[in-house]
């Protein structure tokens, strides 16, 4: 479980995030959405602690994050870009990453799963963007972390490995994993998702199954619902100008 209260981070005079209070649950996978500039990667960054908040609490499993590091060790992690070491091979980098970690590591069904088999000896330089995303997603889930934070984890796949993500969710899933996803793909949002978090000028709009939020937006389809948040906040911005 992850709990976060009363969260507040800027970054200047630029407020990111404004009295976040988020509860996500082991078992289900909670998509966390909004516009570019909402806030997601810095709600991201600031579980994994790559963030230090201005104000509020994180506890990961009961245990509070700030100025602390053992919780990690619960925690995976799939960043929006990943920065691969240009001349080692993807065998190499798979295991240079096992022996810094020290920890059980499975990797080869995630290498049989996505196909990487004849990529382990290419080096990182030569891959194209979609298949440095498979070492991506390879390297975050190998350590069998019981809590996922998947930061546009479909960025470069072609559909035969978008199927295969999929599948890796539901089976994280069920085996009572906490997963966050960030992402733009909102049929992804629709098959997969038990919790949206609508996150909007770094505040919570929404928080709910998707069920929840047609209920509350009177609309049929996600992006319409997203895009009814949108257009009340233009609206509130025309009436206070």
């Amino acid at each position: 479980m992850i709990n976060i209260q009363h969260l507040h981070k800027s970054f200047g005079k630029l407020e990111v995030l404004k009295d976040v209070q988020l509860e996500i649950l082991p078992g289900k996978v909670t998509a966390v959405l909004g516009p570019n500039g909402s806030g997601k990667t810095t709600l991201m960054k600031s579980i994994l602690g790559m963030t230090l908040p201005d104000q509020g609490t994180i506890e990961v499993r009961g245990e509070p994050t700030r100025h602390a590091w053992n919780y990690r060790k619960h925690l995976s992690y799939v960043p929006q870009i990943a920065q691969f070491p240009s001349n080692l091979t993807v065998q190499e980098l798979l295991q240079m990453i096992k022996e810094v970690r020290q920890e059980p590591a499975n990797e080869d069904p995630l290498v049989d799963r996505l196909s990487l088999q004849p990529f382990l000896d290419k080096k990182l330089g030569t891959l194209s963007g979609g298949t440095r995303q498979k070492v991506n997603l390879v390297l975050a889930l190998m350590f069998d972390a019981p809590i996922v934070l998947m930061d546009e984890p479909t960025a470069g796949l072609d559909p035969v490995a978008l199927l295969e993500l999929k599948r890796l969710i539901q089976d994280m899933r069920k085996a009572g994993k906490c997963i966050v996803v960030t992402t733009h793909i909102m049929p992804l949002v629709e098959e997969l998702a038990d919790e949206i978090v609508f996150l909007l000028d770094g505040k919570v709009y929404f928080q709910g199954s998707l069920s929840e939020l047609f209920s509350l937006t009177e609309k049929n389809t996600l992006e319409e619902a997203i895009a009814h948040f949108l257009i009340q906040r233009k609206d509130r911005t025309s009436v206070n100008a």
